[in-house]
């Protein structure tokens, strides 16, 4: 956005005071678990602009009293948008994408009828590049077996317009270059004006949905084969973290792997799992239930 595109009094709002920073960020931490710390207070300040620019809203305190007391989901989604930073891109942290394709896939059994079935969640999937790049490893090495499969892949994150963008599949054409030229050859259709577009076919594979992260234990999915949670953690205090962390890992069918950042959560362990040894990756297998039940 130009600044001659902006209203004067957006360009004229004064940053936050020290009392105003600590309200929003104590909101901010309450209903969405999103920590900001004093060091980050130009973007939170940059985030507010842009959202009561939208809605029409010239006053710090007029817009909190609203968040507070008055704002419904669609809002707070909308807030939230603005103040998360979307950075992803296809096939982003490889070591954890080997880890799949080495380890958690060739690990899959045959289900009835020599039928291979997986489920997996990307957990904060943004504009869906992360999900798109999990279904295109899994559809390409049971598509290798031959034979029958089914296999879906949930993406959740609280941003709406960002999940708007995952459903459409579009992209500009330059991200192709992160994707390996077989996989574009398979699932990628390109389109005008610089653009691509996941093939339907993989698209149907994959389903997106609004899902606080710090909610993930109430989510009404089967049980997980696959949870694949990175740079979403990072937003979180360390309490949170583990919180989250505790609530996928109840997610994980005995087997299951969780997926997290490296770095992401440091030195954190669950009775019902084991870690997974992989280089440059943090992830976790949950026991089988005997197994599970001596360890704790």
């Amino acid at each position: 956005m130009h600044s001659k595109d902006v209203p004067s009094w957006v360009l004229t709002l004064p940053d936050l005071d020290d009392q105003q920073f600590i309200q929003w960020a104590t909101l901010l931490e309450e209903r969405v678990g999103v920590v900001v710390p004093v060091e980050r207070k130009s973007f939170l300040v940059t985030g507010l602009k842009l959202r009561m620019q939208e809605i029409g809203c010239a006053d710090y305190q007029e817009y909190y009293q609203r968040m507070r007391h008055g704002s419904g989901a669609q809002e707070w989604s909308m807030l939230v948008d603005r103040l998360t930073v979307h950075e992803t891109r296809f096939f982003r942290h490889k070591p954890s994408l080997r880890l799949v394709t080495e380890q958690v896939l060739p690990a899959v059994p045959a289900a009835g009828d020599d039928a291979h079935t997986l489920q997996a969640w990307s957990v904060g999937c943004a504009t869906g590049e992360e999900a798109y790049s999990l279904a295109m490893l899994i559809d390409a090495h049971f598509r290798a077996l031959g034979g029958r499969y089914f296999f879906g892949i949930t993406g959740t994150d609280i941003s709406r317009p960002a999940l708007e963008k995952a459903r459409n599949g579009i992209y500009a054409r330059r991200r192709l270059a992160d994707i390996p030229l077989d996989l574009q050859a398979a699932y990628c259709v390109e389109l005008e004006s610089e653009r691509f577009q996941v093939h339907p076919e993989l698209r149907n594979r994959v389903c997106f949905t609004h899902l606080n992260a710090l909610l993930a234990g109430a989510a009404p999915y089967a049980k997980m084969d696959l949870i694949f949670c990175q740079n979403l953690l990072i937003y979180f205090e360390r309490e949170r973290r583990e919180h989250i962390a505790h609530q996928l890992a109840e997610q994980l069918r005995p087997g299951g792997v969780l997926v997290l950042g490296p770095g992401e959560l440091v030195g954190w362990q669950h009775p019902q799992l084991e870690r997974v040894r992989h280089p440059d990756t943090l992830a976790y297998r949950r026991l089988p239930a005997a197994q599970a039940k001596e360890a704790s």
